[in-house]
């Protein structure tokens, strides 16, 4: 299983009125790292003709980030099948090495040519081995 990681820096606007991030945020830093491990891994020719959508999210609050914290998003992939496929991405705080948060997303894999669900190909699974 391969692991993908992304760093970056809380600043003022993630925070919510707690001053805390915003639990809206920490969704799309989901999204977020999700999308730049994919377009690290396929080559030019498969982001052409394939894009996912998302079926399902679930997400675990463990403890906050604030103002300035470095955190780090780490992604994987535990199961393709189908044109469907499960991503774990973990929210940490990089100093501390505290789990902020965990996400379970299940994505559909789709054709850019039909706008319809696409089979996970073993090509498309192997860039996530």
């Amino acid at each position: 299983m391969q692991i993908f990681e992304h760093h970056l820096t809380v600043t003022k606007n993630d925070l919510d009125e707690l001053n805390h991030v915003n639990n809206v945020r920490y969704v799309e830093w989901v999204n977020t790292v999700a999308k730049l491990h994919w377009e690290q891994n396929a080559s030019t020719a498969i982001l052409k003709a394939h894009f996912w959508v998302l079926l399902s999210h679930t997400i675990e609050y463990k403890s906050p980030a604030l103002l300035n914290d470095s955190i780090v998003l780490k992604t994987f992939v535990t199961k393709s099948k189908g044109v469907t496929s499960t991503r774990v991405v973990e929210i940490y705080n990089a100093d501390t090495n505290t789990l902020l948060a965990t996400s379970k997303t299940n994505w559909c894999f789709m054709s850019t040519q039909t706008k319809r669900p696409s089979r996970i190909t073993p090509e498309i699974e192997t860039l996530f081995c």
